[in-house]
């Protein structure tokens, strides 16, 4: 066997943590202004506001996810940028509706944006006592910590992601699916979030907060998502598998067409 029909296409590292990490910090060191009003009916506003933000996050991650190969790569960092601004705009237009603009901060938006994908990073930071959640004020150093916790994570996630750069279409098609639910998460999260009670303390005051209280937040999210991801990637294995045959049919009806030279005497 030839030396070169054992080589493979070089495959890109996944991003830093140190880059997510502060990028992570340097988006949710600003809350977006929202231009959307408070709403009689908020639930109703919050749930359109939802669906036109994860259509927009679906394109906006397929479109990014086209350039096939290596390329493809160099745009998993601009990519979650781009959904980032989308979800953010969201949370804090869902905010409005329910008229609690003036609440979020930077605690709310982290928790909003990265709950459902790092639950344990929130653990000793938002306490939930029956309807109500109770924040932490973060210090630079606690949301440098979270940040990288859910950098961790986010890293692991765009591998899976940067490899379906290889397959650019049906490839596209996965990221988009998975940026639509991702966005509706954050939906979620935020519509309980601004429906309930909420309250803010500082470090000195957190030590009040009975210990019962102090638990992991839910993974329902966590395993929904799981289920999710599954399904995707059937949808995606199928896809495939049919354009493969696809092909490879292709291939022989043009086989079959083709003359059949005479067999010399």
């Amino acid at each position: 066997m030839s030396q070169s029909s054992t080589q493979v296409p070089a495959v890109p590292g996944p991003i830093e943590h140190g880059k997510l990490t502060q990028a992570i910090l340097d988006f949710v060191s600003e809350v977006p202004a929202s231009h959307a009003a408070h709403s009689d009916e908020p639930a109703i506003a919050a749930r359109k506001l939802a669906n036109r933000a994860a259509q927009r996050a679906a394109l906006t991650a397929g479109s990014l996810a086209l350039p096939p190969g290596p390329l493809g790569w160099l745009t998993l960092l601009p990519e979650l940028i781009a959904i980032w601004k989308i979800q953010g705009q969201l949370v804090s237009d869902i905010a409005a509706v329910y008229g609690r603009r003036a609440t979020l901060g930077r605690e709310q938006m982290m928790w909003c944006l990265f709950r459902h994908t790092a639950a344990q990073a929130f653990r000793d930071l938002v306490v939930r006592m029956g309807d109500r959640l109770i924040f932490r004020r973060m210090s630079h150093g606690v949301a440098q910590r979270v940040a990288k916790q859910v950098g961790v994570k986010l890293t692991q996630r765009t591998l899976s992601k940067g490899l379906s750069r290889w397959l650019p279409v049906i490839g596209a098609l996965g990221v988009g699916a998975y940026a639509y639910y991702d966005t509706g998460q954050v939906a979620n999260t935020a519509i309980e979030l601004f429906s309930g009670e909420t309250e803010v303390v500082d470090d000195a005051d957190a030590a009040t907060v009975p210990a019962k209280a102090r638990r992991a937040p839910r993974k329902t999210a966590a395993a929904a998502r799981r289920t999710v991801a599954k399904v995707t990637d059937k949808l995606v294995t199928g896809a495939v598998r049919k354009a493969t045959k696809a092909v490879a049919k292709k291939a022989a009806k043009k086989a079959a067409r083709k003359p059949r030279k005479p067999k010399a005497d």
